[in-house]
């Protein structure tokens, strides 16, 4: 039977979307992966599944990454499905919530041309200067936060003459981090409160060309070390910027924000092999 899907670009951080609130689809891993595939199948960074929620949301994010692999949830993810329910509920809210393994994702639509502002669950498990040997030979200054998955990032200068499928599959599969991995993120300073960054992403197994999950780390990170204010303004691979906002108080940083575009791209249909 053909399902039916739309598909969703953030940043250049591409998705498949589709409503299962009626629990009629039921994906294996490699049926995901065949439908993530830029070849065989539609091609997307991960899939979003919209469900019923369980604890009083609007809705319930499924999301897999292009491996099939279940994820907590992602940033650029988070903004595309708030607009996917949005017009499922015939546009009618400024503001929604949804659960999500990573906890419950507030967003906002300011209206500035289809930006939406997604609030992400308080960070934790900040890691500051540990020294690794990566792909390179050499020894990096790593830092690591998670915001809603786990990120490592590495502070360097001319990010994009740098190899990071090397770098970050060094890193995503280092033992520092195992057993679950982690992302990688490569970031160059370009300013008080901007930032370029480069994403590795674990489960796609190679660059995206954003990451909003990522770019909180980095600029959270960044806040850290540097003192720095919110908000911080990120610019990714696709070559959108994108502004990350926040609190800090004695216990951590808390009202993370993620605010950008979140675009529908086209609808359709496909059948999957079993």
């Amino acid at each position: 039977m053909p399902l039916t899907f739309t598909k969703m670009n953030g940043a250049g951080n591409d998705f498949v979307v589709m409503d299962n609130r009626d629990q009629s689809r039921s994906l294996s891993s490699s049926q995901i992966a065949q439908l993530c595939d830029r070849h065989r199948g539609v091609g997307a960074d991960g899939l979003m599944l919209v469900e019923n929620p369980e604890n009083g949301a609007t809705a319930k994010m499924r999301y897999y990454n292009a491996d099939g692999g279940e994820a907590e949830m992602c940033g650029n993810g988070a903004r595309c499905f708030a607009k996917f329910l949005n017009r499922l509920h015939d546009n009618q809210f400024d503001e929604l919530t949804f659960e999500t393994i990573a906890g419950v994702i507030g967003a906002r639509f300011p209206g500035d041309e289809g930006a939406v502002c997604v609030q992400l669950s308080d960070p934790f498990d900040l890691k500051l200067g540990q020294e690794l040997e990566l792909a390179d030979g050499e020894m990096h200054t790593v830092h690591s936060f998670n915001t809603g998955v786990p990120h490592a990032v590495v502070f360097a200068k001319a990010i994009d003459q740098l190899n990071l499928l090397s770098l970050g599959a060094s890193l995503r599969y280092h033992e520092a981090f195992a057993s679950a991995g982690t992302n990688a993120n490569l970031v160059e300073v370009l300013g008080p409160q901007s930032l370029h960054i480069r994403t590795y992403e674990r489960g796609v197994e190679g660059e995206t060309l954003a990451c909003g999950t990522g770019m909180a780390a980095c600029a959270l990170i960044h806040a850290e070390l540097n003192g720095e204010s919110s908000p911080i303004s990120v610019r990714v691979a696709g070559g959108d910027t994108l502004v990350i906002g926040f609190a800090k108080t004695e216990n951590g940083y808390h009202d993370v924000t993620l605010t950008g575009p979140a675009d529908f791209v086209f609808e359709g249909s496909i059948t999957l092999s079993e």
